[in-house]
């Protein structure tokens, strides 16, 4: 599950880089965003989305499956195998779409509505179309590298916090 939320994340958010400049400070997310920056961070998913949902569908399938997979072991046969192979894509394919319909409200929560007019112009650009396509691709090569480290991470930390609680008295 853990690895299914990195991916995600790092799917669903798009890095683009623009100059050498140093970026303003991050601004907190705005608790309510305007009807103007839902309509403008919605035409801005329109831009960005064609493929997107199919792209982070596949993705996160092709993370998911081989342990779905595994699971199963030799007990099932080829036809039930390839049965519970759709219904997974196909289940996958729709929790993206359905996770997309968040988008646009959390865009424009982060975005004043220029700023998404101006993400929008530079997606609609070679630079900005090249890097809809390519950036699902170096993250899903980044998670491949991150993913192997993770389970050591995790016992890394757990014996940190386990050492802290045991320092508290806790056991």
């Amino acid at each position: 599950m853990m690895r299914l939320i990195v991916l995600t994340m790092m799917v669903i958010l798009p890095v683009t880089v623009t100059s050498a400049q140093t970026p303003p400070p991050a601004q907190p997310p705005q608790a309510t965003p305007s009807p103007e920056g839902i309509a403008a961070a919605k035409e801005l998913m329109a831009i960005m989305s064609p493929d997107l949902v199919g792209q982070m569908a596949r993705g996160l399938f092709a993370q998911m499956w081989p342990q779905v997979e595994r699971s199963f072991g030799p007990q099932i046969d080829a036809a039930t195998r390839a049965e519970l192979r759709a219904e997974s894509e196909r289940a996958m394919q729709q929790f993206v779409v359905d996770a997309m319909q968040d988008m646009p409200q959390i865009y424009a929560r982060y975005f004043t509505v220029d700023e998404l007019h101006q993400l929008a112009a530079f997606y609609k650009t070679p630079l900005g179309v090249k890097a809809l396509a390519q950036i699902p691709l170096v993250m899903a090569d980044f998670s491949k590298t991150m993913l192997p480290r993770m389970a050591v991470f995790q016992q890394q930390l757990q014996g940190r916090l386990q050492a802290i609680l045991e320092k508290h008295g806790v056991k």
